[in-house]
């Protein structure tokens, strides 16, 4: 049967108060920033390019309680509990209810990492002012994002990009039977860029958000820089071309997408993938209709052809705005214990095995010893849009997965978000010996319960 056409077309949207507001997080030169095995050195040794930190808060009244959103070029938080204490102390300090409070991270790899530091650590002593600096830096960001908040409407648009590859590349050497982690030119990849447009009544940009999925992995260990890698270059030319309005980077679900060229010390690659992302971006904004409109079939004009005319006219976006958070019960592998993982890290002489077995430690002593855990996880919904994340590094197949099934909305799927601990593969993926199977801790068919889990919220709100 044939599905009725729709009679009108619109981009879903948020009507509130919406603030925006940004901080500088450059580190300090020297501070410890090895986040590749294969890495020689341990320090930033000078920067590519200012990290930063964007809050973007939403209300529907002056009176009612905010939605806040930080986004951050850092890379992944190396323990839960790290990541606990400071949000716990963030959101005291703003009076949020934890629904209502999102950290969520870039994912670059040439960032400090996320943590206490190790006494063996060159610029280790670095780490803990940096975020206690980094805390404040986000509480400052929120509390002036509220205070210069205005009428807004939040509007939603999808694009393409092709910057983002598949990375699961079967090894070229018949010898050995695994997956690699690099581009993989004959797989499809998912090139969905979901663009989000802030703007006032008098329909000037006040914000943009890009909620795209590709590894920030174009700079790795020959790097000694601190950098965002590629988003700094796609902020920096979507500002330029919207009146300096902040452009949000939000991290998709990218758990095997990366971009082709990749792993290499020359910032420029960076700079002209972020250049790459952004002119899409823009483009996808340029195919926008006028912010509070719509497109209304208005019927026929019998020409030479039956013209079909679309007209705008105004359109009333909605103002709701929900939050939900919740845990969902994820399988774990049969791992070995922390103290065993430890016990074969110190007694590893090989640098790249070692960090290897350092990160597995870590998960293993954020999950316990337990056969499932508890994945916490966000949604929320603004207006006619949700945004949904969780701290695992999930493979696309879950963006992908939620727009089928949520057709008409728009679906900002968003990885580590408010933690990190290790990726969700697909359930097919488990039969490949590949780093995102046999690096995670949770077993096969984890990402399809987390899918479900998100099905429900979003059919609740």
């Amino acid at each position: 049967m044939t599905q009725p056409v729709p009679s009108s077309f619109f981009s879903p949207s948020f009507r509130g108060l919406i603030g925006v507001a940004r901080r500088d997080i450059t580190p300090p030169v020297g501070i410890y920033a090895r986040n590749w095995g294969a890495a020689k050195q341990d320090t930033a040794e000078g920067v590519h390019r200012p990290l930063t930190l964007t809050a973007l808060t939403l209300r529907t009244e002056p009176q009612s309680k905010p939605l806040a959103l930080v986004d951050t070029d850092l890379g992944w938080w190396r323990s839960i509990f790290n990541e606990q204490a400071f949000r716990g102390k963030i959101l005291e300090k703003l009076g949020l209810d934890p629904s209502r409070f999102i950290f969520t991270l870039s994912h670059t790899h040439s960032a400090p990492p996320l943590t206490e530091p190790h006494p063996d650590w060159q610029g280790g002593e670095l780490l803990r002012g940096y975020l206690e600096t980094l805390r404040h830096a986000t509480i400052e960001a929120v509390l002036n994002a509220l205070k210069s908040a205005t009428r807004a409407t939040l509007e939603w648009h999808t694009g393409r990009c092709q910057l983002a590859a598949n990375r699961d590349l079967p090894d070229p050497d018949p010898t050995r039977r695994r997956v690699v982690c690099g581009f993989h030119p004959d797989a499809d990849s998912d090139d969905t860029l979901l663009i989000g447009r802030v703007t006032d009544d008098a329909g000037r940009i006040l914000a943009t958000l890009a909620n795209y999925a590709c590894h920030p992995t174009t700079l790795a260990w020959d790097n000694r820089l601190l950098s965002p890698d590629y988003i700094g270059a796609m902020r920096e030319t979507i500002q330029d071309h919207t009146g300096g309005a902040p452009a949000i980077f939000l991290q998709g679900a990218s758990g095997e997408l990366a971009p082709r060229y990749q792993y290499v010390g020359d910032p420029a690659v960076a700079d002209a993938h972020g250049r790459q992302l952004a002119f899409a971006a823009l483009a996808t904004l340029a195919d926008m209709e006028p912010s509070g409109t719509e497109l209304a079939y208005g019927g026929v004009i019998e020409s030479g052809a039956p013209l079909a005319i679309w007209k705008r006219q105004p359109r009333r976006a909605s103002d709701v705005l929900r939050a939900f958070h919740s845990t969902v019960e994820l399988p774990l592998k049969d791992w070995p214990s922390a103290a065993e993982l430890e016990r074969q890290r110190h007694a590893c002489a090989d640098r790249v095995l070692e960090e290897r077995l350092r990160r597995k430690r870590d998960i293993r002593l954020v999950l316990g010893d337990g056969k499932t855990f508890p994945l916490p996880f966000w949604v929320w919904r603004m207006g006619d849009a949700f945004l949904v994340g969780c701290m695992a590094e999930s493979y696309s197949w879950l963006q992908q997965h939620l727009r089928r099934r949520f057709v008409g909305r728009a679906i900002a799927c968003m990885n580590l978000v408010n933690g990190s601990i290790g990726y969700l593969p697909p359930a097919k993926s488990y039969d490949a010996d590949a780093y995102q199977v046999w690096q995670t801790a949770f077993d096969r068919g984890s990402l399809e319960i987390l899918a479900a889990a998100y099905e429900r919220a979003i059919e609740t709100l």
